[in-house]
């Protein structure tokens, strides 16, 4: 039986069951449709994470609490303090650190007339911080030094903030109540995008650092210190100022034990990608148990196929058909269930992935549909060939008696 023929006895077979083949298909269908949408996912908060990243700037630098690699413990660990920054923004000390911006981050439900709203953080900070960021304002104007030093109760909000507090309203000289707090809106930031799902960074409120520290944090300590070099050549050297000066703010004589960590934007980008990846890999491998299922799906159908057609291999074997034929035959039929399954989950994934997912948007990996499919069709050809092997090795005497 040459190629042709074993095809269109494989699609006569599936056509005279076509609910059972349409179920069977879509076992494979669902499996390839679920790694290929996934990976995407994996990959587009990959994207994402990377692109909030790269616009924070080439020269920024951040600086957090915390013993590297386990030397000290949590109760011998100094937190940051505003006298840090300050002492970071000595030029005399640290000349390639441009500017300095102490950062504390905290929660709080934001209200404007009869809408409530909780905004993904709120920051409080010093104006370099905008700089510092890359954070540029759409609308208004950003607070000054002058409202840090006179703890004014002023705030610049995300863009993602403003369309959920006021909607189509122009938000500069309104009043918000930020955790009880009344707030002066007096500007709006650009929209900087790169939302995963689980962060936003257009979803923020930034007042000065005082007025913060006030109203919510408490003024013992800093949850991190940006810093920027005077150049993206400059800040290996800043890096350097930047341990030099804490080791004598922390009185610390050993640079093996230290209790703060300094990240540049590669390092941090660096330690995203890997987590990024973890995740990518987390998600295909349970998408990968579906194709899994599909196969064995494929296996039960296909015993069932080959049990149903027992007396019509046994005649066929009398008339001198090979074993060889009765193998093709029904390895083609399960090979054309994963493929035309396979094909329709590629159809489907790639659809899907035109939609955000929990905030995501998906970035298809071409491997990953390619990837996808070849397995699928390998997984067919695996889960098939059990069954056809037992049809190809029934004896035609036992298969005709066959009730």
């Amino acid at each position: 039986m040459i190629l042709w023929q074993m095809i269109r006895f494989a699609f006569a077979g599936l056509a005279a069951n076509k609910v059972r083949s349409a179920l069977t298909m879509l076992g494979v269908l669902i499996g390839v449709a679920s790694v290929i949408l996934l990976l995407a996912v994996g990959n587009g908060s990959s994207v994402a994470v990377k692109n909030s990243i790269t616009a924070l700037g080439t020269n920024s630098l951040t600086v957090t609490s915390g013993s590297s690699g386990g030397a000290r413990t949590a109760s011998t660990v100094k937190k940051l303090t505003v006298d840090d920054a300050r002492a970071l923004a000595d030029p005399s000390t640290a000349p390639d650190i441009k500017s300095v911006a102490p950062v504390v981050t905290t929660t709080a439900a934001a209200d404007y007339g009869n809408i409530s709203y909780t905004p993904g953080s709120v920051i409080g900070t010093y104006p370099a911080y905008f700089e510092t960021a890359n954070e540029k304002i759409a609308h208004g104007d950003y607070f000054s030094s002058d409202d840090v030093l006179n703890s004014r109760k002023v705030a610049v909000i995300g863009s993602t903030t403003a369309q959920q507090l006021f909607d189509t309203e122009d938000p500069v000289g309104k009043q918000i109540s930020l955790g009880g707090t009344p707030f002066t809106v007096v500007g709006v930031l650009a929209t900087k995008g790169g939302a995963t799902g689980f962060n936003d960074p257009d979803d923020v409120v930034i007042a000065p650092l005082p007025t913060v520290q006030n109203a919510f944090t408490g003024f013992s300590s800093v949850n991190q210190i940006l810093v920027e070099a005077t150049s993206a050549d400059t800040t290996t050297q800043a890096q350097s100022e930047i341990t030099q000066i804490l080791m004598g703010t922390h009185s610390l004589t050993d640079p093996t034990k230290l209790d703060f960590r300094v990240s540049n934007q590669s390092q941090l980008l660096s330690a995203r990608e890997s987590t990024s990846q973890t995740f990518t890999v987390l998600l295909g491998a349970v998408a990968a148990i579906s194709l899994l299922v599909g196969g064995i799906g494929i296996t039960n159908i296909m015993l069932v196929t080959v049990t149903e057609r027992t007396r019509e291999i046994g005649i066929r074997k009398a008339l001198g058909a090979p074993k060889a034929v009765i193998l093709g035959q029904f390895l083609a039929e399960s090979t054309l269930l994963s493929v035309i399954g396979a094909g329709l989950g590629v159809a489907v994934g790639m659809l899907g992935s035109h939609f955000s997912v929990v905030g995501i948007k998906p970035v298809v990996i071409p491997s990953s549909v390619l990837g996808a499919f070849g397995i699928a069709v390998a997984i067919g050809l695996f889960f098939g060939s059990y069954p056809a092997n037992r049809a190809a090795s029934l004896r035609p005497i036992e298969a005709l008696r066959h009730e």
